[in-house]
């Protein structure tokens, strides 16, 4: 009886086809489902929108920042605060896409394929990322009406800012989604992180006038370097608290430890079920 000896060829397929095609079919597919809701693009931009020019309107000429040479009306002063409003609650509430794979069976279906962790992590983060960066610079199509007018190396400084503020806060939302099984959990963790990790960025006060605790929680958010940043761009000469290069390597940095953390969280053993 003759025995016969089959030789198979493997085909080795790149690591990087591995890491970049799943993550750029997840990044489309966060960019797809979310702009087929309408709804919640108009409700993105339009409530800053509404909430900076009342705010701004209603403090007005009454709020100054700085000496007298350099007052600003609030308006001016609050619109890197609502910027960074805009992408603060996209990057976040884009991460509740999470929960809802979870529910839907999508998630697990995706952790059997043949595909690392890093690669899901990197596509829903990107995915976030992309929303809440376009959405806030389309904010600044607003920007004229407060005296605004860029360059293009300023115009290119203010689109990194914008990114490096969504990457991180992306990966921060994406961490706290992961091991949430509720819409309504997620909600009230980050109700906790919300509001006071925006309020506490010197969005809508400024620094010198607060008190010594408030300066400190304040010098300690990574936040207030994204607004920071964007204070200083679209308003040249106006008192900052520290540079733009060591506030963009701040944002560089607290978006490397937020995807860290991110990746820490999908790659966590647990025994709760997964869908």
């Amino acid at each position: 009886m003759a025995t016969q000896t089959a030789t198979f060829s493997v085909r080795t397929v790149p690591a990087s086809n591995g890491l970049l095609l799943p993550a750029f079919t997840l990044w489309w597919r966060e960019c797809v489902r979310f702009y087929r809701q309408r709804s919640r693009v108009v409700g993105v931009i339009a409530s800053p929108l509404v909430f900076w020019l009342v705010i701004g309107s209603g403090f007005g000429t009454s709020f100054r920042s700085g000496d007298a040479s350099g007052q600003q009306h609030y308006l001016d002063y609050f619109y890197p605060g609502a910027l960074i409003m805009i992408v603060l609650f996209t990057s976040i509430f884009t991460m509740m896409s999470v929960i809802e794979d979870r529910k839907e069976g999508f998630l697990l279906s995706v952790l059997v394929a043949p595909v690392p962790r890093s690669a899901i992590v990197l596509g829903k983060v990107l995915g976030g990322t992309t929303l809440s960066a376009v959405q806030g610079l389309i904010f600044l199509a607003f920007a004229p009406f407060v005296g605004v007018h860029m360059n293009i190396v300023q115009f290119l400084l203010v689109v990194l800012t914008v990114f490096l503020v969504s990457f991180a806060l992306t990966a921060l939302g994406f961490a706290i989604a992961w091991p949430m099984d509720s819409n309504q959990a997620f909600h009230a963790i980050i109700n906790l992180f919300l509001i006071p990790l925006w309020l506490l960025s010197g969005a809508l006060f400024p620094l010198s006038g607060a008190s010594k605790w408030i300066r400190v929680l304040v010098l300690a958010n990574p936040l207030t370097y994204g607004v920071e940043a964007l204070r200083q761009l679209l308003f040249p000469g106006s008192p900052g608290i520290a540079s733009l290069s060591a506030s963009l390597a701040t944002l560089l940095l607290f978006s490397l430890f937020m995807f860290g953390v991110a990746f820490l969280m999908a790659n966590r053993r647990t025994t709760k079920p997964i869908a």
